[in-house]
């Protein structure tokens, strides 16, 4: 059920940083929870904003939902298939539930992601990319020329 009718806004000077527990030197902030997902009306566990201090790594894990990682900030070093290998910012992982990843900061400031997190169903309807619809009166008239 889509709840949502209006755009909302999440600054992020206004997130705070939170320590995810059971990892190295991880901080997150939730940019879209379950709920808001929801009220969306679309189908995500979560989108986090991470940060992976210098030294510090998502440990070695799996999760029964898909996840996209796409690097923002720094290099990483990126677990998988048991082999780690060096990316940068501008990458970005596709990890399929129930897979073993791991990814830690290989530079010497801290790196940060954006990570997806999809709920995997086996019967999910074909995706297909979003049509766009131009609204010019209200582009002319707010922005002007």
């Amino acid at each position: 059920m889509i709840k949502a009718e209006e755009t909302k806004v999440v600054v992020g000077a206004d997130m705070e940083w939170g320590l995810m527990p059971n990892h190295w030197h991880l901080y997150h902030r939730e940019i879209v929870n379950a709920a808001q997902a929801d009220e969306l009306g679309v189908r995500v566990s979560s989108v986090l904003w991470e940060k992976i201090g210098v030294g510090g790594a998502v440990l070695p894990h799996y999760h029964d939902v898909a996840e996209i990682i796409h690097i923002t900030a720094g290099e990483v070093k990126l677990l998988r298939d048991g082999t780690w290998t060096l990316y940068k910012a501008g990458d970005t992982f596709h990890v399929p539930a129930g897979v073993v990843h791991s990814v830690a900061c290989a530079g010497d400031s801290p790196s940060e992601q954006i990570s997806v997190f999809l709920p995997v169903e086996a019967d999910a309807p074909k995706n297909a990319y979003f049509n766009t619809h131009l609204v010019e009166d209200v582009y002319t008239d707010k922005l002007g020329s």
